[in-house]
């Protein structure tokens, strides 16, 4: 069953702007919102990077490659976390990946994948 549901992904032009979801479909919402969520990507051939991550108490974090470009933020009510992408660089062309955690578990989206081009 799913855990994590990424959606949003597509092709976008150099400079242009996408919105990433993903839903926690079996949570209920006090789990949901005590969780630390985060957006990662993984580039062709790279490693899987942090890109910018979001605690229960809403502190966030960004990578400085993003910082500036992108927003992350919660729906708690809808068990939700999005990432808006702003002025896209081709250089981020990856598969983007929602992870959850929660005291000491943690779980992985299927991943919804970007392509930025000309």
């Amino acid at each position: 069953q799913v855990q994590l549901a990424e959606s949003g992904g597509g092709s976008v032009q150099v400079g242009g702007s996408l919105r990433l979801s993903c839903v926690a479909p079996r949570n209920i919402f006090s789990v949901f919102s005590a969780s630390d969520m985060a957006w990662y990507r993984q580039p062709p051939g790279k490693e899987r990077e942090l890109v910018a991550s979001i605690t229960s108490d809403r502190a966030v974090y960004y990578a400085d490659s993003v910082k500036g470009r992108f927003s992350i933020y919660r729906d708690n009510s809808r068990k939700k976390t999005f990432l808006q992408m702003n002025d896209r660089k081709p250089e981020e062309t990856a598969g983007y990946y929602c992870h959850q955690r929660r005291e000491s578990e943690t779980c992985w989206g299927e991943g919804t994948q970007v392509t930025v081009g000309q």
